[in-house]
């Protein structure tokens, strides 16, 4: 009964849709308050109902309901609580579900706190958002019911992909989800601003703190599947390149361009046209994500399996979307130039500079991501597009990128000058330079990939730090003046120091595992020891048994240092019977140094096992870095100006109430 219950809060959720797509627009157009009004019911209703139909689903894989098809096909009865739940969203119309979830969460969160927005504009948001809601709720119905019954259901399930049962796994989906899927309310206002044809500061400030957070949920959703490929998959990478991390870099990497050039049109009132087409790319490229991952038309370990119908209704859905803002943004463009003019040296300049080179950086990706498939298309011939492709085109913009972001975020709005700017950043860049050239000459002359990603790293910490000791007058004034400073200013500028300081962090965690990185490959006995870069290991035992839903091979393995042992590993092979399918569980001893990263291979001729041993200096820096980014970001979503998106309205004083009177 619950089941048939969620599906049918599904059709009404449907219906919900449709309503405030229709009637909020038109109410919009012709001045009808009452017509608007029923845009914020209508969101709350739409995500209650959709939130009751994905907690039925979710109940159905906890009880494990074999009656219904997706939880037969899924999950298992023996499979641990943690992943029968994340089997929720671990598969194709769980996660369309998940996806419709939070794309109705968005549209509630500003009907609930958008109370400062003038009504048209809402109603307008709400209603665009709400189109989106309308095509995914008819995608799910029509070609991807999760709530499908078996008439003759199976004893047990088909369980689901080993893969997927890994905690990693269980969180990246919904983190990754809520930044893709938010990135559609910056798609709703860019459109509702279209509409009305009017864009300017007030509208900035309400679209900021939307695209903000949804920045902050796809770092840590890119940052956990990047863990999660570091220790599950075996191999000791943290990035692949693969065409599903692709699709979800390329919206961070606009949404980024997006926030940049949102504070243009906040501050200078300035590339207002640009600033929408940022926010419809960076949601049109959420959707060729969700087409990528969903339509069959490449071959991923992230991929769900489609069937051509799911492909082609994607395929409609892109076009309407992406079609038709692009049209809108087309004939309405022209409205909203604007008259501001700046320096070629200013901070507008700055940002200009840093939009074009993170939009190159995503036109890269997409090229190198899509490139296979238009070569088969026209040739007939498979080509593959790999890692190689994308570390030479795509880290030189990176480069320059950060080596212009700590002297354009210092410099003076409209005009600036560079021999003034750089004044309190000499410092910061001199002992960059510095660390760079140390970690040169300690590294016995191997590449410069770690010297300049130090430098780098150093440049972009070093120099937000700079900023901020600027702005406080540190070593100007006294103690106390410039802690009141510091915290006297504005929780944008902090959180931008922040995460301008994570990127660092992860830039020089990329740098440092890139270049440093050892590799040994080897079979080993038991009793056995062998030295790797200046560790030595001993394979004392290899075990064999059974677990909840597999069997397992454990090693294990002493880590010793100059004679003393540090610590025993325990790398893992599994054998999930149902889905016939091994997994790698790796050992890792971490530490803010390095990292020892073992993977246990087959078991070779004469009682022999394969191992495979990587030394990875400062690998934990990649994911310190995100999450510090993410924190950065956290920090200025409380600015008070953009808690509810708008400036606050003061409330006229008693004496100019007088006055007024």
């Amino acid at each position: 009964m619950i089941v048939e219950l969620g599906h049918l809060c599904l059709i009404l959720a449907f219906v919900v849709a449709i309503i405030q797509m229709v009637i909020p627009m038109i109410g919009a157009g012709k001045g009808w308050s009452d017509w608007m009004r029923i845009a914020v019911p209508a969101a709350s209703i739409q995500f209650i109902l959709t939130l009751f139909s994905f907690a039925a689903l979710m109940y159905a894989f906890v009880i494990s309901d074999f009656t219904v098809r997706l939880v037969a096909a899924n999950s298992h009865s023996a499979k641990p609580m943690m992943y029968k739940i994340a089997g929720t969203w671990g598969n194709h119309e769980g996660s369309m579900l998940l996806w419709i979830l939070i794309l109705t969460l968005f549209g509630a969160m500003v009907a609930w706190w958008g109370k400062n927005l003038p009504p048209e504009l809402k109603a307008r948001v709400l209603s665009v958002q709400s189109s989106i809601a309308v095509a995914f709720f008819a995608f799910i119905l029509f070609t991807s019911n999760p709530f499908d019954r078996l008439a003759m259901p199976p004893a047990d399930g088909n369980d689901l992909n080993p893969l997927l049962q890994d905690p990693g796994l269980a969180f990246h989906p919904p983190f990754l989800y809520l930044g893709y899927v938010g990135l559609s309310m910056a798609y709703s206002f860019a459109i509702a601003a279209l509409i009305e044809g009017r864009v300017d500061a007030a509208w900035a400030r309400w679209v900021r703190p939307w695209t903000l957070l949804a920045w902050v949920f796809l770092t840590i959703g890119i940052a956990l599947g990047s863990f999660w490929a570091y220790y599950e998959l075996g191999w000791g990478g943290w990035w692949f390149w693969d065409p599903v991390e692709n699709v979800s870099f390329m919206p961070w990497l606009l949404s980024a361009a997006l926030l940049h050039s949102a504070i243009v049109v906040e501050k200078r009132n300035t590339l207002k046209s640009w600033t929408i087409l940022l926010a419809i790319l960076a949601f049109s490229f959420s959707l060729i994500g969700a087409f990528i991952v969903r339509s069959g038309i490449i071959t991923s370990v992230h991929a769900f399996a489609s069937d051509p119908e799911r492909g082609v209704f994607l395929l409609w859905i892109l076009g309407m979307f992406i079609g038709g803002s692009l049209l809108l943004y087309a004939h309405r463009a022209s409205e909203l130039q604007s008259s501001s003019v700046f320096s070629v040296v200013s901070r507008e300049s700055g940002l200009v500079v840093n939009n074009v080179l993170l939009v190159v950086a995503t036109l890269v990706v997409f090229v190198g991501t899509m490139w296979p498939l238009g070569a088969e298309v026209l040739t007939g011939r498979k080509m593959s597009v790999g890692a190689p492709f994308f570390n030479m085109a795509f880290p030189p913009l990176m480069i320059l990128l950060v080596a212009i972001l700590p002297l354009f975020a210092v410099l003076p709005w409209k005009r600036g000058n560079l021999g003034t700017a750089m004044r309190p950043l000499s410092g910061a860049l001199a002992l960059s330079m510095a660390l760079g050239a140390l970690a040169w000459a300690l590294q016995s002359g191997k590449s410069m990939l770690a010297p300049l990603g130090i430098a780098l790293a150093a440049w972009l910490v070093l120099g937000a730090a700079s900023e901020l000791a600027t702005r406080s007058r540190l070593g100007k004034t006294d103690r106390n003046e410039t802690l009141r400073r510091l915290a006297n200013l504005p929780r944008s500028d902090w959180g931008k120091a922040i995460a301008h300081a994570g990127l660092g962090l992860t830039v020089f965690g990329i740098s440092c595992i890139t270049a440093w990185q050892a590799e040994d490959i080897r079979v080993a006995k038991a009793g056995e020891s062998f030295s790797v870069s200046g560790y030595t290991l001993t394979l004392e035992a290899v075990e064999i048994g059974e677990g909840p839903n597999y069997s397992y091979e454990t090693a294990t393995i002493g880590l010793s240092q100059d004679g003393n042992r540090i610590t025993t590993l325990n790398p893992e092979k599994r054998f999930y019977p149902v889905q016939r399918m091994p997994t790698t569980e790796a050992a890792i001893d971490r530490s803010l140094t390095r990292d020892v990263y073992v993977a246990l291979g087959d078991a070779q001729g004469n009682d022999g096992w394969a191992v495979r041993t990587y030394i990875k200096p400062y690998a934990n820096w990649i994911w310190i870095g995100a999450l510090v980014m993410a924190f950065g970001g956290t920090i200025s979503l409380t600015d008070r100006r953009y808690r509810v998106g708008a400036p606050n309205r003061k409330r006229p004083s008693a004496n100019s109430a007088v006055a007024a009177e």
